[in-house]
């Protein structure tokens, strides 16, 4: 009896041991994040000083992360007012980005692919989006065409945002320099 016992233990210990290991590892660890409005970073994610959940999360996911001498990603689920961002409605990414070499602006669908469609339509980078002639952007993600910079989203429930900035001298490691200022994320129109 005592044999059972132990051995049930240790059935219970592995299993709730693995069970919190891969909900760690399954992204959106907020370890060493920092939140701007709707944009989510990890800036010691491409450092040696990654912390070992979110090292997981990418050894999970076979993601490389960006190297902080190459740039920073900010990932968004939700808008600026903490709705999730629903692939069904039209969202409008709107504003100005930091100073960087070169920066993509990419949609996902909720497991982290690109979303099928027939423009072949994934992302818009800084050198083919159309300005606005104060310097700023916007860019609209919908389910159906839209003019001017439309991202195609389809009728995917749950979508996210990717903003990578190549380049750039943005210092959020530290917590250190001038406040960022990332474009806003704004769900405009849902069915």
């Amino acid at each position: 009896m005592r044999i059972l016992t132990v051995l049930l233990a240790f059935f219970v210990g592995t299993l709730s041991g693995l069970g919190l290991t891969w909900l760690a590892s399954a992204g959106g660890t907020p370890f060493g994040s920092v939140q701007i409005g709707a944009w989510t970073t990890w800036p010691r994610s491409g450092t040696a000083e990654i912390d070992p959940y979110s090292r997981a999360s990418f050894a999970r996911s076979g993601e490389l992360p960006i190297e902080r001498a190459d740039g920073i990603a900010f990932e968004a689920g939700i808008d600026n007012n903490r709705g999730r961002l629903d692939g069904r409605c039209d969202t409008r990414i709107s504003g100005r980005l930091p100073s960087a070499r070169f920066w993509t602006l990419t949609v996902y669908d909720a497991r982290g692919r690109l979303i099928e469609n027939p423009a072949n339509r994934y992302s818009f980078n800084s050198s083919e989006i159309v300005w606005n002639a104060d310097g700023s952007f916007e860019v609209t993600l919908a389910p159906r065409a839209r003019s001017g910079n439309w991202l195609p989203t389809g009728n995917n429930e749950r979508i996210s945002i990717l903003l990578r900035l190549y380049d750039a001298p943005v210092g959020l490691a530290s917590r250190s320099g001038d406040p960022v200022e990332l474009p806003n994320v704004t769900q405009v129109k849902c069915p």
